[in-house]
């Protein structure tokens, strides 16, 4: 009986022995699997990396020693007496000596040059090569990084190959965490007994786990701390010696550990470690910043050479001894080392972009032609045409004025908020976009999203309409000033009134836009017809179709700023309606052309009537609503505006273009509450404060062949001469001016002349 039960309890061990073989070989298997997977698969999400635009340097260029300075700071360049590294310069008497990094642009490697740059009179005077002593023509300064789009879990990194990497990382990495790296198989049993013995003892240094361990904890495992995840890993560590090379798992190591914190973005990889702590490239690492890094893997946080110097000091030299004691540097390397400072760099470059609402239009682009995910994870390399030169007068001329407009008028703290968009005049690009009154706050876009009722932003519409109709309007034509009602079944009649609260008769059709006259422009407006104003509304840009109202005449419409520069950008570049880009092109993480966004490029206006247009919105800065631009601005730029005020002065707009660019500014309160501002108190004054910083080009209209100039008076509409009293030169189209004319009147110049001519000659 006694021999049965035995030989029961022997089938059954051999029975869970075979059970326990087949679950142990069916695990096995599928950690194979697994660790195949992803070794040989794509290892890691890769965030797309968003640059600005690259600093063209050229003689001539419009370019100051502390713009240059400004734009090298925000590369992160440090300043040397003797600049010899990539990323170092030094500011001598009007001239600069830089010596620059490597960059790949979409159409090659820009290789490091050392460089002189020559100042005068607020431009580069001349470029030269140091190294040859011969003069440039064209520098191009890598682009500053300015955010990223990163995957799911906010893991940032810059893969780095083994053979990029220098000799004492790798050497650091073998004293500090595995000395028997190269000779174990995963597993050390000298280490692991070492741990036990050591932890038993209080004395350890070192962790018994392998680097080839830290690796598989790292990358496939959570951090519980388990028997069964530890043998888990102990396992997976097996497979992976015994499918790959010893280089293929320490490049992963290095391109895999985790490194510090930055905000919500986590660091890792000595890649990316090497440019958020020492703003260089890793073959740039020396050893004291090597062991530094090296010893920081210990615990990251606990280390940190930001927020605790000593103890991470002291870390890093441990770290030095121990290289020192297995015989990686000498003795006179480890003196050496250990006097130099932590070296680290006080302000890290910007993960988390320091410009969030120009990267939300960045990122709205990048949505039409590519997936998220892949945006999140394929390493795109993204260069767009954000100027930081630009975007800083933006974000100071917004902050600095609403700040001072709250405290002159007595209004709340914080209570105004506004959006500003700068793009190039000529090719729509994008080169600043300011979404709110802290230019760092990542919630609501104020320069994407927020719609608001434009005001008189829409007039110049109004009377580009009417001036496609050369057969019965012109500047010169006399519009209607005076109380009218109009009244629309199923609305309630709509009466509008002017700013000044009067009504001025007859005026100039200039006139009602120049001094923005709500009547006369109402009048203007219901002639050609609300409907054809909002089909040129279209034309110019606005994709969403609008309500169709008489009120629609004096900017009830709500648009965002974004829609508002879409439409001032057409008329800037000469009728040509091409959309608004914040992106160049797209490379892969290689570098390789992907995609390229081209100009758009159509013509919606005529020449002709757009000119007669932009001729009068240059006289509404000149004499109009904006002519207290002349405080910020010198004279001669001959800038073309529009201010926009809306009912119960909720909203304050300008829309202003120069010579090189068009800049539209919005002020108001979120809550909709009056703020007391016109167009011309408020937004103008920001736009103003901008430009005065960014030096803009005069605006310098290239008349078309059918324009002829033509002096008329203003009193009457009708012909006058150069001289008379109340005589204004006016552009028309080829046979649309008056042709009835008037004497000059009593006093003029004309008829002083003639007088004078009479007497001495007779008549």
């Amino acid at each position: 009986m006694a021999k049965k039960r035995s030989t029961s309890k022997k089938k059954i061990f051999f029975l869970f022995v075979l059970i326990g073989l087949v679950i142990g070989t069916v695990t096995v298997a599928y950690l194979d699997s697994v660790v195949r997977d992803r070794f040989e698969g794509k290892r890691w999400k890769l965030p797309a990396r968003v640059y600005a635009r690259p600093l063209d340097i050229y003689p001539g260029r419009k370019l100051t020693p502390s713009q240059m300075i400004a734009e090298l700071a925000l590369l992160g360049y440090r300043e040397t007496p003797q600049p010899r590294e990539p990323g170092s310069f030094h500011l001598r008497p009007r001239a600069l000596e830089l010596v620059t990094r490597p960059f790949r642009f979409g159409d090659g490697l820009e290789e490091s040059r050392s460089l002189k740059i020559m100042f005068a009179d607020g431009r580069v005077q001349a470029l030269q090569n140091n190294s040859t002593q011969s003069p440039l023509q064209l520098v191009r300064i890598e682009p500053a990084l300015i955010g990223g789009i990163y995957p799911g879990k906010n893991e940032d990194r810059v893969l780095v190959k083994l053979d990029e990497v220098p000799q004492h990382v790798m050497d650091a990495l073998i004293a500090v965490e595995d000395r028997r790296f190269y000779s174990h198989h995963g597993l050390d049993p000298r280490g692991i007994a070492r741990a036990i013995f050591a932890t038993a003892s209080g004395k350890s240094v070192q962790g018994g786990s392998t680097l080839t361990q830290q690796l598989v904890k790292n990358f496939f495992l959570t951090p519980e701390r388990t028997i069964r995840r530890k043998l888990t890993e102990m396992v997976m560590a097996l497979l992976v010696e015994l499918h790959y090379s010893k280089d293929e798992i320490l490049e992963t190591y290095i391109n895999e550990v985790y490194l510090g914190q930055d905000g919500n973005r986590a660091i890792h990889g000595f890649g990316l470690a090497s440019s958020y702590y020492f703003d260089k490239p890793l073959t740039y690492l020396g050893l004291s910043e090597t062991a530094l890094l090296v010893g920081m893997l210990k615990g990251p946080s606990y280390y940190s050479p930001r927020n605790k110097p000593q103890r991470a000091l002291q870390r890093r030299n441990l770290v030095l001894d121990l290289m020192e004691k297995e015989g990686f540097i000498t003795e006179q390397q480890l003196g050496a080392a250990k006097k130099s400072p932590l070296g680290v760099i006080d302000r890290p470059p910007r993960g988390t972009s320091p410009y969030p609402a120009f990267l939300t239009l960045v990122h709205r682009q990048l949505q039409r032609d590519y997936r998220d995910e892949d945006l999140r994870s394929e390493g795109l390399q993204v260069f767009t045409t954000l100027d930081p030169q630009v975007q800083l007068s933006a974000e100071h001329a917004l902050s600095n004025r609403l700040e001072l407009i709250e405290k002159s008028r007595k209004k709340p703290a914080g209570s105004l908020q506004g959006a500003v968009l700068v793009t190039s005049a000529q090719n729509a690009e994008v080169q600043a976009v300011v979404g709110d009154r802290d230019p760092r706050y990542k919630g609501f876009n104020r320069a994407l999203d927020a719609r608001r009722p434009i005001g008189s932003l829409i007039k110049p519409v109004v009377y580009l309409t009417a001036l496609q109709d050369r057969k019965k309007y012109t500047l010169a034509t006399k519009l209607d000033d005076s109380p009218f009602v109009y009244r629309q079944a199923g609305a309630e009649d709509w009466e509008p009134g002017n700013y000044d609260h009067e009504f001025h008769e007859q005026v100039l059709l200039r006139d009602g836009l120049i001094h923005s006259y709500n009547v006369s422009t109402a009048r203007l407006g219901l002639d050609v017809g609300v409907s054809k104003v909002m089909v040129n509304l279209r034309r110019l840009g606005v994709e969403r179709a609008l309500p169709e109202f008489a009120a629609s005449l004096l900017g009830a419409n709500a648009l965002s700023p974004q829609e508002v520069t879409q439409v001032y950008q057409t008329l800037a570049s000469g009728g040509f309606r091409t959309p608004l880009r914040a992106i160049r092109e797209v490379l892969t993480a290689d570098g390789e052309p992907l995609q390229r966004y081209p100009l758009n490029v159509e013509q919606v206006i005529d020449p002709a009537s757009l000119y007669l247009l932009t001729v009068a919105m240059q006289d509404v800065v000149r004499e109009g609503t904006a002519s207290s631009l002349e405080h910020y601005l010198p004279a001669g730029l001959d800038i073309a505006g529009k201010t926009g005020t809306t009912d119960d002065f909720r909203d304050s707009w300008f829309a202003g273009i120069s010579g090189d660019r068009l800049a539209v500014v919005w002020i108001g309160r979120d809550d909709n509450e009056p703020t007391g501002l016109t167009g011309a108190s408020g937004a103008m004054t920001v736009w103003g404060k901008m430009m005065a910083s960014l030096n803009p080009e005069p605006l310098i209209l290239p008349e078309p062949d059918d324009i002829q100039r033509v002096y008329i008076d203003k009193a009457t509409g009708l012909r006058s001469a150069q001289g008379c009293s109340g005589a204004i030169e006016l552009p028309f189209i080829s046979g649309t001016a008056p042709e009835e004319a008037v004497p000059c009147g009593r006093g003029s110049v004309k008829k002083s002349f003639r007088s004078w001519f009479e007497r001495i000659f007779g008549q």
